[in-house]
């Protein structure tokens, strides 16, 4: 359909506001039943709280949900990604190669593992890892890449596992913001020698809080079994693990929280649908907004076979080129006074400019941890990925509809078209 604003005048000009309705369930998450509340009632009553048993059958969930032979449960997706490094590995002096632009549980817990990161540019339109940044990157140090699906867009994987495979190293996915996502038509987490995510309760699939890593290689299970759940010790069998089973290699206690589990297992139950309905909503969304100048969907292309999963984090690209260079703090508050308040611009600080990945000395090495068990500085000052730095002025944040109510929709569309179209006012002041 057409967007006709009846008053086009901007609400920061005096105009009326182009959200009117009151926005009720469409942004509230998560979903939380009677369902899930009898499920974590359940654990509670029989005080199993820090047993296993509803863990392992999420864990069974899980793993048949992904079609993968196994699914080992975190407390955190920060620990489902360092024990899938360990697993991959990641040992002192090694290095992983991650793009800058993403939460920092995505690779900054290679320090406690003795390795650490390289960073590599990021696509301007898919915010996620550039495979053609990749291979000049790797190193006979480097022993894996780990591919984010960045605010829920799939990584290009073809080119990075081409990569990966030619150059004998392990592919981690991090599905943390894309569960049930799909690239060319394949599950994002399966695709990857191992997938890993948070489940934490903003995600699009919640749970409380926790994570969990999914894969098909046996040795990959079994060493981040290994790393961080003592109590498997003793079904591990790969001979480098048995002599050590009662204790966890990494000294640390991953499992997660049953009443996390619980909850877990009824939200995977109708994440589908849930799903369904949030990508209904989003495409709606932008494609209400197609061919307005500025602003472009960040998802992938119709017909690709790609999806983006649960829209965790939805952004959309701006280009203040087409907008008379209208400056985009400048866009988003004139959107805001529209009625749209999660519109901001900007993304994730970029973490190769950030101070931990550059001075601070974590363990008492005497050197940056960055750099403490590397053969050479390879920190990434300013100027050094420009495309990933130019992108918080390109990148911003939109609704993230859990429901989809039309009109609703509609009136937050109109929001930012009424200020794309009077972008030239705004720039001139």
């Amino acid at each position: 359909m057409t967007l006709l604003a009846q008053d086009t005048k901007l609400a920061l000009r005096g105009g009326p506001k182009a959200v009117q309705r009151e926005a009720g369930d469409a942004f509230t998450w998560p979903i939380v039943t009677p369902e899930d509340e009898e499920a974590a009632l359940e654990v509670l009553r029989r005080g199993a709280m820090s047993a296993t048993d509803v863990t392992r059958k999420f864990e069974e969930d899980l793993a048949r949900w992904f079609g993968l032979k196994h699914a080992l449960c975190h407390n955190t997706g920060t620990a489902a990604i360092q024990a899938a490094m360990y697993a991959c590995g990641v040992r002192t002096g090694d290095e992983v190669i991650c793009q800058s632009l993403t939460y920092w549980g995505s690779v900054l817990q290679v320090f406690t593992l003795g390795g650490t990161v390289v960073f590599g540019e990021t696509h301007p339109q898919t915010l996620t890892l550039d495979p053609a940044d990749v291979e000049h990157r790797i190193t006979p140090r480097t022993k894996a890449i780990v591919a984010v699906h960045y605010c829920g867009h799939p990584t290009d994987m073809d080119p990075i596992m081409e990569i990966a495979s030619r150059r004998g190293l392990k592919v981690i996915e991090d599905v943390s913001h894309a569960q049930g996502g799909l690239y060319k038509g394949r599950l994002l987490g399966t695709i990857g020698h191992v997938g890993a995510m948070s489940i934490m309760s903003g995600k699009s699939l919640a749970c409380g809080e926790g994570g969990f890593l999914v894969t098909d290689d046996e040795e990959i299970y079994q060493r981040a079994a290994a790393f961080g759940h003592y109590e498997r010790g003793p079904e591990l069998t790969h001979p480098d693990l048995k002599p050590f089973a009662g204790m966890p290699l990494g000294g640390y206690k991953y499992r997660m929280h049953q009443l996390s589990s619980a909850v877990g297992r009824v939200q995977l139950r109708h994440y589908r649908e849930r799903m369904g309905e949030i990508q209904q909503a989003m495409n709606y969304f932008w494609d209400l907004l197609e061919g307005v100048p500025g602003i472009r969907a960040h998802r992938p292309p119709k017909g690709s076979g790609s999806t983006m999963g649960g829209w965790y984090a939805a952004h959309g690209i701006y280009l203040t080129e087409e907008l008379d260079h209208l400056p985009i703090a400048r866009f988003c508050e004139a959107v805001r006074a529209e009625g749209v308040p999660s519109c901001n611009p900007g993304a994730n600080p970029l973490m190769h400019l950030h101070p931990v990945f550059n001075e601070a000395d974590v363990y008492g090495h005497g050197k940056p941890t960055r750099i403490a068990h590397s053969d050479r500085d390879l920190r990434q000052p300013k100027g050094s990925l420009p495309v990933s730095e130019s992108l918080p002025e390109r990148c911003f944040w939109i609704p993230w509809f859990k429901r989809f109510r039309p009109e609703l929709i509609e009136e937050h569309a109109l929001a930012l078209r009424k200020v794309a179209e009077n972008a030239g006012e705004l720039a001139r002041g």
